[in-house]
């Protein structure tokens, strides 16, 4: 699926099940504490912290798409085409990048 595809799929989704989108700042809200639930599966299953049992179950996978839905539905309200943007920007990184990493010391 393309990240246009994903977008049409979660206005769909809105207009079925949604009644209508958050708005903006509802939606920013819970992006952040989307991006906290990631935060904090890393941190304990990657990161030094130990983690809780509550925690052993939780599914990093979904968590990451819980994001990109929320992601998705900002993308759709303010009118951004996702797809062109991302890949403008993987354009741009490929050639702002091509040799940045490659030349780091850091990473080798």
């Amino acid at each position: 699926m393309n990240i246009q595809n994903a977008q049409k799929e979660v206005d769909d989704w809105i207009k079925e099940h949604g009644v209508r989108y958050f708005n903006e700042l509802t939606n920013m809200a819970q992006l952040t504490e989307e991006v906290g639930e990631v935060a904090r599966i890393i941190a304990r299953r990657y990161g030094e912290q130990s983690e809780k049992e509550s925690d052993k179950d939780k599914d990093l996978g979904e968590e990451l798409a819980d994001v990109m839905f929320v992601v998705l539905c900002l993308a759709n309200q303010t009118g951004v085409d996702l797809q062109s943007a991302f890949d403008k920007r993987m354009d741009m990184k490929g050639k702002r990048d091509h040799d940045r990493h490659h030349n780091n010391e850091k990473l080798k």
